[in-house]
């Protein structure tokens, strides 16, 4: 009787002592939960009115929620008497641990989240970053796919283009097409330049503004070179590209205008 007796009292000692603390600790989860939640769904919204897009708004949603919780988790144990040192020296080592390990991964990771969120490009742009000229066709959190005018598959990380020169062609909705045409010096330039503007005109998929130019760019060894320069929508750049040399080449020659070719006059002396 005496040895229930003693139990009794001790289960009261602690009830005393650590009774408020429990309580108090199941109090702070309960609202540090509540204010969590809010927290997160706050987020959401933010992001979404900014147009983030919705990878990226589920991946930092769940991470932040994730991370409060954890230390909301390590203070309500510390409120109880619970010792967290320990526990958080071996999270800040194995957090280390780990960021060495995937320092590379973490750069992309951070790189696709200022891509994500900053958007130098967006699915459909025409961009030339790290070397490659491309349709952007993917943006992943950890890498960017282009489609190249060859029709291959780039794949890019985006530590590395966030950290590098990003040409956008597409963020103007046009892009100038630099061409040139040599004609011989006995040919006229007015003439020329008529043709080749009326090339221009007469294609489909040449911006009337900003307006074509045509101008003399140099004078060569064996021709008098005229720089053309079109503006197009960027996703018909080739198209333009290929047709006005084409379409030009054709025009100059019915109008009788000659392009010179490299050639050598061999005189010999009897």
């Amino acid at each position: 009787m005496e040895n229930y007796q003693n139990l009794i009292d001790k289960a009261y000692e602690l009830i005393l002592v650590y009774g408020p603390k429990v309580v108090l600790a199941i109090l702070v989860l309960i609202i540090g939960l509540w204010i969590i939640n809010r927290f997160t769904r706050v987020l959401r919204k933010m992001m979404q009115g900014r147009n983030v897009t919705v990878s990226l708004i589920g991946f930092v949603t769940s991470l932040a929620n994730i991370g409060f919780k954890t230390l909301l988790l390590i203070s309500v144990a510390g409120m109880i008497g619970i010792q967290t040192t320990s526990f958080i020296a071996i999270l800040g080592a194995a957090g280390l641990a780990i960021g060495l390990a995937l320092q590379g991964t973490l750069a992309n990771f951070a790189g696709g989240v200022m891509i994500l969120a900053f958007k130098p490009y967006k699915v459909g742009d025409v961009i030339q970053a790290q070397g490659h000229l491309g349709v952007v066709k993917e943006i992943h959190i950890f890498v960017t796919v282009l489609l190249s005018p060859e029709s291959k598959t780039i794949i890019i990380p985006n530590g590395a283009i966030s950290n590098g020169d990003i040409t956008n062609f597409t963020t103007e909705g046009k892009i100038r097409v630099d061409l040139t045409f040599g004609i011989s010096y006995d040919s006229s330039i007015k003439e020329a330049k008529n043709v080749l503007m009326k090339v221009l005109k007469d294609h489909p998929k040449v911006l009337e503004e900003p307006a074509p130019f045509i101008g003399v760019s140099g004078l060569g060894d064996s021709s008098v070179n005229l720089a053309v320069r079109p503006y197009a929508v960027p996703t018909d750049y080739w198209a333009v590209y290929f047709d006005i040399y084409e379409n030009g080449k054709i025009a100059l020659d019915e109008a009788g205008i000659t392009i010179p070719f490299p050639q050598v006059d061999v005189h010999m002396d009897k």
